[in-house]
């Protein structure tokens, strides 16, 4: 069983029961789900995932009046509640995982991932928010929410980023990928420098896999999960195997040694099957950048696109900032 399959399960025939009974008069006014940190918000949790934050348990969010109230009454409640359910132990909780379940209230569990503005008004705060917390505080679920504050702020952030914000994000992606994997990944191969050519690779995959979250209009979770997440995407579906068959790659120092091949180009050797599949990820995305009218230069180095994609940012905060920045 999944881990929010059995956190929903648990809240509907345990904890519902007890709020029923000890706390009916706030039944009305508390948000109930699980939401945040951990593999199984994401969906993603397995038999490896069960030796930490795992087992029976799940949130109840409360106003902060609500909260100073009988916060500390619910939770000592909630803490009372039976620690096996449907064949599971007590949820086993790591040093990191600690307040990941129990009574909370809504807007300082927010201003754990977010901070104060919730969600943000301020294009700047948008840019520079770690993206997975934004995917932290937009997975799991909700199982109700009567009043409906917290989900109120929940609804803000999946809404997404506002569209200057996307774009900004997406100029600063293309930028990297022709940095990283189009032009530097080279040059370090050129040169014999095979760790900073991994280190090239590395760079260019990262920022490969946030374009496409930002194409799709996802937020990139956290690294762990992030080639995980582009299962499922619908744009661009394909560069996932792409970037697949680019991370299986070994090392392809043999297409850097003499005797070159009568058609070795040193800026773009195709001959090396990373530097293949780069130009294949990139020819991909570029396509896709037209097709949501991002860009108009026919160009296969993403670095033209990125100043070209610039020019659509309507706020003039954004606008002015540096290509990388976001």
């Amino acid at each position: 069983m999944k881990g929010l399959e059995l956190s929903r399960r648990y809240y509907l025939e345990v904890g519902r029961p007890m709020l029923v009974r000890k706390f009916p008069e706030y039944l009305p006014r508390i948000a109930a789900g699980l939401v945040g940190e951990g593999s199984e918000c994401l969906g993603y949790d397995d038999e490896i995932s069960r030796d930490h934050d795992f087992g029976p348990g799940f949130c109840l969010w409360l106003t902060g009046e609500d909260y100073q109230r009988v916060g500390k009454q619910m939770q000592e409640a909630y803490e009372n509640l039976p620690d096996n359910f449907m064949g599971f132990g007590a949820r086993k909780t790591g040093r990191m995982g600690r307040d990941r379940v129990g009574v909370m209230e809504i807007s300082e569990f927010y201003r754990r991932f977010i901070g104060d503005e919730q969600p943000p008004s301020d294009m700047m705060r948008w840019l520079y928010l770690p993206e997975d917390k934004l995917a932290a505080v937009s997975s799991g679920e909700v199982f109700e929410d009567p009043l409906g504050e917290f989900s109120a702020v929940r609804a803000g952030i999946l809404a997404y980023y506002p569209e200057d914000v996307r774009v900004k994000k997406i100029a600063a992606r293309a930028a990297v990928m022709a940095q990283a994997g189009q032009y530097n990944y080279a040059r370090c191969m050129r040169r014999g420098d095979f760790a900073a050519a991994f280190i090239a690779q590395s760079e260019f995959i990262r920022s490969a896999v946030s374009m496409l979250y930002l194409l799709n209009r996802r937020y990139m979770p956290f690294y762990k999960w992030m080639f995980r997440g582009l299962s499922g995407m619908k744009v661009l579906s394909e560069a996932r195997e792409c970037l697949d068959a680019l991370v299986c790659l070994g090392s392809q120092s043999d297409a850097w040694s003499e005797p070159y091949p009568a058609d070795w180009n040193p800026y773009v050797n195709l001959h090396d099957r990373k530097v293949m599949r780069i130009e294949q990820i990139c020819a991909m995305v570029v396509d896709e950048l037209k097709r949501q009218g991002l860009t108009d230069r026919n160009d296969d180095f993403l670095e033209v696109h990125a100043w070209d994609i610039m020019k659509r940012i309507q706020d003039s905060q954004l606008a002015h900032c540096h290509v990388l920045a976001g």
